[in-house]
């Protein structure tokens, strides 16, 4: 296929020059994997480049794959050769998506993830012939939170994919089983540069955040992460934050600040909060045992642990008279 065209189809996505070139050549050569693990950081454009790479999977040429008709199909999830899976969360017996979720106003007790119901809508998907194009595509958005159920249900349709690619996204190699990486083709995705990262917030009119160091800092070269971020500081309650930027100076302030941690913010938003104030405390205060503390609330929320007990131990250890 012509160079141009297959460049013009990744015109939009800004870096990453190594997987958009790896990922081109397989189209070029006619080598297109069954497989392909798009592995980087979050918020680096791995989906990006996936959705330009699916159209070019799904399309008979290049020329064909730039029609604004099947970028949107894509973009919109309702390409009858696609099926997209993301992580869900089980809300009164169904499955329900995070961005569902919000909409619904559902108070999420543990992060979503990647569920074997899901896995077997792969089989049953990829069971059928495609419909309009050559193959059929499976994405598998933040593959690393499958449970290992999960896992093994996707080795066994990856031994046998028939006529099908399969990419799966993951932030590093050691979130997932080394039997599913073995069986794919990796197309490595790096961080971006300071000048790419903010062509990426001009883009996404979210230019704001470039005045913003705190939240610049915790992104680290992910401008995808950095507008999560900047959103995320925005839904916590001001008053709150103001707070907690301050090390309890009593146990009772301790347990009244965990008290409001639990009542106010889901399981997420938590995470998040973690993460902040360990880089906050570190600028302010350059303490070792404040970020292991605040590592072993995160720990801890991850595993399920009962909130606001986790963050009454945190915060009592912390807290300076």
């Amino acid at each position: 296929m012509d160079n141009a065209g297959l460049e013009a189809v990744f015109a939009s996505v800004v870096g990453q020059r190594a997987a958009i070139e790896l990922l081109k050549a397989a189209i070029a050569r006619h080598r297109v994997a069954p497989a392909y693990l798009f592995v980087g950081p979050h918020g680096t454009g791995r989906q990006a480049v996936a959705e330009c790479f699916i159209r070019l999977l799904l399309a008979a040429d290049p020329q064909a794959a730039q029609a604004p008709g099947l970028n949107q199909r894509i973009a919109h999830r309702n390409h009858p050769d696609l099926l997209w899976v993301e992580p869900t969360y089980l809300h009164q017996g169904k499955r329900v998506t995070p961005a569902e979720a919000t909409e619904l106003g559902i108070k999420r007790k543990a992060p979503p993830q990647i569920r074997l119901e899901q896995i077997r809508e792969i089989a049953q998907f990829l069971g059928r012939p495609s419909l309009e194009s050559e193959r059929l595509v499976v994405v598998l958005e933040a593959s690393e939170t499958m449970a290992e159920g999960a896992a093994n249900g996707l080795l066994k349709t990856l031994e046998e994919p028939g006529n099908a690619t399969l990419i799966l996204l993951a932030p590093d190699l050691e979130s997932l089983l080394p039997t599913l990486v073995s069986r794919c083709q990796r197309i490595p995705f790096r961080r971006l540069s300071d000048a790419d990262v903010a062509t990426v917030l001009h883009r996404q009119h979210q230019a704001e955040i470039l005045q913003q160091p705190e939240i610049l800092a915790l992104a680290q070269g992910s401008p995808g992460v950095a507008i999560a971020q900047w959103e995320q500081l925005q839904a916590i309650p001001a008053e709150l934050l103001t707070e907690l930027r301050q090390v309890p100076t009593s146990l009772r302030r301790a347990l009244d600040l965990a008290a409001q941690i639990h009542r106010t913010l889901d399981s997420d938003a938590q995470l998040w909060l973690v993460q902040y104030l360990q880089h906050y405390y570190w600028q302010q205060y350059h303490q070792p045992h404040l970020l292991k503390t605040l590592e072993t609330v995160r720990r801890q929320l991850l595993r399920y642990a009962q909130p606001r007990l986790v963050w009454e131990v945190a915060l009592m250890a912390i807290a300076q008279p």
